[in-house]
């Protein structure tokens, strides 16, 4: 696999970095508050399970499978959602936990979607954000960095459901997916 990457571009110890201070100004903000954290699979499965860890108060998790892309490398515009919760959120505080807003397709749908459940509140999560794609606006509470519009795996994010497992950030070869 590291041979498809053409270069590291977030190094394991920087992503480490990223979620310590994530999670703490979640624990900041949220002191003395139960919250569910919901992971929109499969991309935020390993960012997920790192915040988790880290966060010192009472919570619960659920997760969300919703897509605009299938197996290609650009957004359908089209969000499908195959997995909902299987909690109720009213009344509760929500962070969503995603690995990349691109286009704002996505995260924008399940934003208005669970806006409609009536939580007490509803924040965004997400690791990395590529501004330049953005098609939708989407307010991001909690980011660990921007990026620029490369291809990126490693670290729960995959090209047709390879190279999540890598523990960088790396930038996929264009050959190997045009």
């Amino acid at each position: 696999m590291n041979r498809d990457i053409q270069e590291i571009l977030i190094s394991e110890k920087r992503i480490e970095e990223m979620v310590t201070a994530l999670a703490e100004q979640i624990n900041e903000d949220f002191k003395y508050k139960e919250i569910i954290l919901v992971g929109l699979l499969k991309g935020s499965v390993v960012f997920m399970s790192d915040i988790l860890r880290k966060i010192n108060m009472p919570c619960s998790i659920d997760f969300m499978i919703a897509s605009s892309y299938g197996s290609g490398t650009m957004s359908s515009g089209v969000v499908k959602i195959s997995k909902d919760l299987s909690v109720d959120i009213e009344n509760k505080n929500v962070i969503i936990i995603e690995d990349i807003v691109d286009s704002g397709n996505t995260l924008s749908s399940i934003m208005e979607l669970l806006k409609n459940r009536n939580p007490a509140s509803l924040k965004l999560c997400s690791l990395l954000s590529k501004p330049s794609r953005r098609v939708k606006e989407v307010k991001i509470d909690y980011l660990g960095t921007e990026i620029p519009d490369e291809f990126v795996v490693g670290y729960g994010l995959d090209y047709d459901e390879r190279y999540r497992n890598l523990p960088y950030i790396g930038v996929l070869k264009p050959e190997i997916y045009l």
